[in-house]
């Protein structure tokens, strides 16, 4: 027999109430534990969303280390899968308790976890056989007593798509009725973007294609690192960057990647964009690191731009590539006449928006709804993300049949 609820607990079979959620992510930086915490709640078809906070905890540098040295295109062992995937598992629970704690007011109802992605398996021919991402959720449902969706990914890619990027839903539903042709980018360890074009009447929901468009901050954090013997992680404020010259020779090699020219959808990762790849580019004679950066800053703004300079009327920023001045002024110099702003001014905040939309993802899992749209990333059909990990409760997920259709709009609400 389940035992009811606390009168200030909400039931997250009851869509009359919001639903409270921890969304948590760590990216292709692999640096720290992301937590976005939010109410959801739907209105008529519009998914109402309530930001209650977010933080930030750096990945233990031990468990970090070995991290990085497990990941490709280093060699690993089973062993250290296993290790790492404890060890992930447990600092995303550790995160997840202290969000609950500290942005709930020790009170939620779902957490979704990402988990860490170690690896991205593609095909010659763009296609994506399988991806990994680690950070068992048990440790989190224990630590939490919540229920938890995670390993999103996978079933994207069983239905024959990419699996990334899949952020595409909440960025459609998010910029739904904005006008012209906007796009959402993330700039993270990997660039990607949600391109929404308007449909012409009669039709109401929009064509959206989301895909990577190749390294962010891949290459220009190795670089970093490699340039500073590790003494610097990434480079603070574009301060290297701003004092190099772009060398045209450099930039043309790293520019004839085949990768930019495959056509979307299409995802990457680390398993491609890594140092090494970066040295073998490098020619000859070695470049100042000012003029590397300054020349990585280019590629990845020309990347970008190239991918959406004939449909962007507007592009939305997020990521920690948002906090590179640098970065930002020269993807502003690719794309001419289009405004470039920080999803900060349309009220998600840009360190957190990832997280966030993987709150959204997962509360679209409890109700049973699909998390990507048809023909975003190349799969068969839309389908119903990840597993879910039942709580203390063991409550499973509704489904369906307590919100009907799925929302057509998403709306940011500020806190009461």
């Amino acid at each position: 027999m389940v035992e009811p609820l606390p009168e200030n607990q909400f039931s997250p079979g009851d869509t009359s109430a919001a639903l409270r959620v921890v969304g948590l992510m760590s990216g292709t930086s692999h640096d720290a534990v992301d937590a976005a915490a939010c109410e959801l709640r739907l209105a008529g078809d519009t998914l109402v969303v309530t930001p209650l906070g977010h933080l930030s905890v750096p990945y233990p540098p031990a468990l970090r280390a070995e991290l990085v040295a497990a990941l490709p295109p280093a060699r690993t062992t089973l062993e250290t899968v296993c290790r790492l995937d404890t060890g992930i598992g447990q600092a995303f629970a550790d995160v997840a308790a202290r969000a609950v704690a500290d942005l709930c007011a020790g009170r939620a109802d779902l957490v979704v976890s990402h988990g860490q992605t170690v690896f991205h398996w593609t095909h010659d021919d763009g296609g994506v056989l399988g991806t990994l991402q680690i950070g068992e959720a048990a440790w989190i449902a224990e630590a939490t007593g919540l229920p938890v969706v995670s390993g999103l990914r996978t079933r994207d890619v069983a239905a024959g798509g990419q699996g990334a990027p899949l952020v595409g839903l909440f960025d459609a539903l998010w910029l739904a009725g904005r006008p012209g042709s906007p796009v959402a980018l993330n700039l993270g360890g990997i660039a990607n973007v949600t391109v929404v074009s308007p449909t012409p009447p009669p039709v109401e929901p929009v064509e959206t294609h989301t895909f990577d468009t190749g390294p962010a901050c891949a290459l220009l954090d190795a670089a970093t690192r490699h340039v500073t013997n590790g003494r610097l992680s990434f480079d603070v404020d574009g301060a290297l960057a701003a004092r190099g010259q772009v060398l045209p020779d450099l930039l043309a090699r790293l520019l004839d990647e085949p990768y930019y020219a495959r056509p979307a959808p299409k995802s990457t990762g680390k398993e491609l964009f890594h140092l090494d790849y970066l040295l073998a580019r490098l020619g000859p004679t070695p470049p100042t690191p000012e003029d590397l950066l300054a020349t990585l800053v280019t590629l990845t703004a020309r990347t970008v731009a190239d991918a959406v300079r004939h449909t962007a009327t507007e592009v939305v920023a997020s990521g920690g590539g948002t906090r590179n001045p640098v970065l930002m002024a020269a993807l502003r110099a690719e794309l001419p006449g289009v405004a470039v702003r920080t999803s900060d001014e349309l009220g998600v905040p840009s360190q957190a928006k990832e997280a966030l939309a993987f709150a959204v993802l997962g509360w679209h899992t409890w109700h049973g709804l699909p998390g990507v749209l048809p023909g975003a990333t190349g799969a068969r059909q839309p389908s119903v993300l990840g597993s879910v990990t039942p709580g203390a409760d063991g409550r499973f997920p509704p489904g369906r049949a307590v919100v009907g259709g799925p929302p057509t709009r998403l709306e940011i609400s500020r806190p009461a």
